[in-house]
């Protein structure tokens, strides 16, 4: 049994009457939808053309938002439909960045995730969704797909038929009749300055000025819903504090590991710096829940397929390291462990260190991969640039405090080359990144934002000029040479970071999805 929709767009007229009857069947909160229906209009007067799109969640056999979801908030039936259920629901928006279609959004009263459920409710008392029985024109069907004597099913199977977004493998359960491509590919129709009955929202506006749109038709988004960025600022900011709170005990482990002491900066500093940074890292993560109260489902009510929960477990697992290695450096300094205790419990934790911080660090690889809706995010290179980027964190912070507390020569001379390499890292994972082409349209429309459009002065200037800079403040220290200099230079070097990280995020979730 596999449940879908097939929604004739021969037929419909663009009377919203669907809107309206799944606002009403479910209670959907003002300026929220769960179906809508998009205007494209094509050419000019008299030579102009309108077609309709009816937007909803796919009911995808290979269902990302299911996958990522850390709590099981989202899960599918045995008959394929993709439910919710908004009592395990955290209101951490991953589903929103897996879903492909922009099919899911918050809901203001609940403050969890909703989206079409195909009407359950009804399916399971033999009835159909309320979007079918009200729709004057019969352009929405729904039923069994895997039946062949069901009308859905043998209406799809003699007629051509369009699926949304087929290059992302979900296996959409949602089949158009007679849909215009340009409604059916969000890049193809920008919005309009204005649309018929309202005035786009200012996301949608200011991202249409990046897109080409489809030169031969000239097609542009006349009426649709509002989707903002679901990950903001908090978001942006975590992927630093994670660097930095990974990278301390990264570059710590590695150089002890190579021989070097345990002293100045990377005896009680660095582990300070994991542990501060990563709870640092976790408050953000719980601030930006919808339903921070919940937070602790994702230990208790654990989806362990999602990134979201693996990643908590790394940063968990970390964070024992850290506070072990921190407790230790303290009992050493207090007397209360001796020096040789001290030095054998570091040449145990060194080794744990390396491991879980790296994975504390790369993780987020996973987790954004994992959101399926943000191309721009599925790079192979992110897991290695994300390491990169924890080293040269952790090492600029450690540089600094290094000159400040004019620690020994020997650390800081080790923390300004570690600092130098990881930003020469970090400029050719970029021009890497950037400079080659993208194997999606999505992926190429985010990263032209981030080369030659909106973002492109952060980037530049930001990202790749502080970047740039830092290394070059740095690289006398190397030598024990202008150590103010370097440490101004560490502290460029965050700021470098930062600018990616809100391009990144932003731009990946620029791209329109419906």
């Amino acid at each position: 049994m596999r449940y879908g929709f097939a929604i004739d767009q021969r037929t419909c007229i663009g009377c919203h009457a669907c809107t309206v009857a799944c606002k009403t069947e479910h209670e959907v909160p003002l300026g929220q939808f769960r179906t809508w229906v998009k205007y494209v209009d094509k050419g000019t007067w008299p030579n102009s053309s309108r077609s309709f799109g009816v937007m909803r969640c796919n009911h995808c056999t290979n269902a990302p938002c299911v996958k990522i979801c850390p709590t099981k908030a989202l899960y599918q039936r045995d008959d394929g439909i993709v439910d919710f259920d908004k009592e395990r629901c955290i209101g951490c928006k991953s589903c929103m960045q897996a879903c492909p279609y922009d099919a899911i959004y918050i809901d203001e009263d609940t403050h969890t995730a909703a989206k079409c459920n195909f009407c359950a409710h009804r399916v399971d008392d033999g009835l159909q969704p309320a979007c079918v029985v009200v729709c004057p024109t019969r352009s929405i069907w729904a039923g069994d797909l895997d039946d062949p004597t069901s009308g859905i099913a043998k209406l799809v199977a003699s007629n051509p038929t369009a699926i949304r977004a087929s290059e992302q493998n979900t296996s959409p359960n949602v089949f158009y009749l007679g849909a215009d491509r340009t409604v059916l590919d969000p890049l193809a129709a920008p919005v309009a300055d204005s649309y018929l009955f309202a005035t786009p929202d200012p996301h949608r506006s200011a991202v249409a000025v990046d897109l080409a749109g489809d030169a031969t038709t000239g097609a542009r988004t006349t009426h649709n819903t509002a989707h903002p960025r679901p990950w903001g600022w908090k978001v942006t900011t975590y992927l630093w504090t994670k660097g930095v709170g990974s990278g301390a005990l990264l570059v710590t482990a590695g150089a002890l590991i190579a021989g070097a002491p345990a002293e100045g900066v990377l005896k009680l500093a660095a582990p300070g710096l994991g542990v501060g940074f990563t709870a640092a890292t976790g408050a953000l993560l719980i601030a930006d829940l919808k339903r921070p109260e919940r937070f602790w489902y994702i230990f208790a009510k654990a989806n362990r397929t999602s990134w979201l929960f693996l990643g908590s477990a790394c940063l968990a697992g970390y964070s024992a390291i850290a506070g072990g290695w921190l407790a230790a450096a303290i009992g050493e300094s207090t007397g209360v462990l001796s020096p040789a205790g001290f030095k054998s419990a570091i040449a145990v934790l060194r080794w744990l260190a390396a491991p879980t911080a790296a994975a504390a660090a790369g993780y987020t690889a996973l987790l954004f991969g994992q959101a399926e809706g943000r191309d721009l995010w599925q790079s192979r290179l992110l897991a290695p640039h994300l390491l990169v980027q924890a080293v040269e964190a952790g090492s600029g912070v450690l540089l600094a405090l290094s000159v400040f507390g004019r620690g020994p020569a020997q650390i800081t001379k080790l923390l300004a080359g570690t600092f130098v390499g990881a930003c020469a890292a970090n400029l050719a994972t970029l021009a890497a990144e950037y400079g080659t082409p993208h194997p999606t349209k999505h992926a190429a429309a985010a990263a032209e934002m981030i080369t030659k459009g909106r973002y492109r002065k952060r980037f530049f200037a930001g990202a790749l000029g502080l970047t740039a800079a830092g290394a070059l403040l740095a690289a006398p220290a190397v030598r024990g040479r202008h150590l103010a200099l370097a440490a101004i230079g560490g502290l460029a070097g965050q700021a470098g970071l930062l600018a990616y990280e809100s391009v990144f995020v932003r731009a990946g979730q620029d791209v329109p999805l419906s």
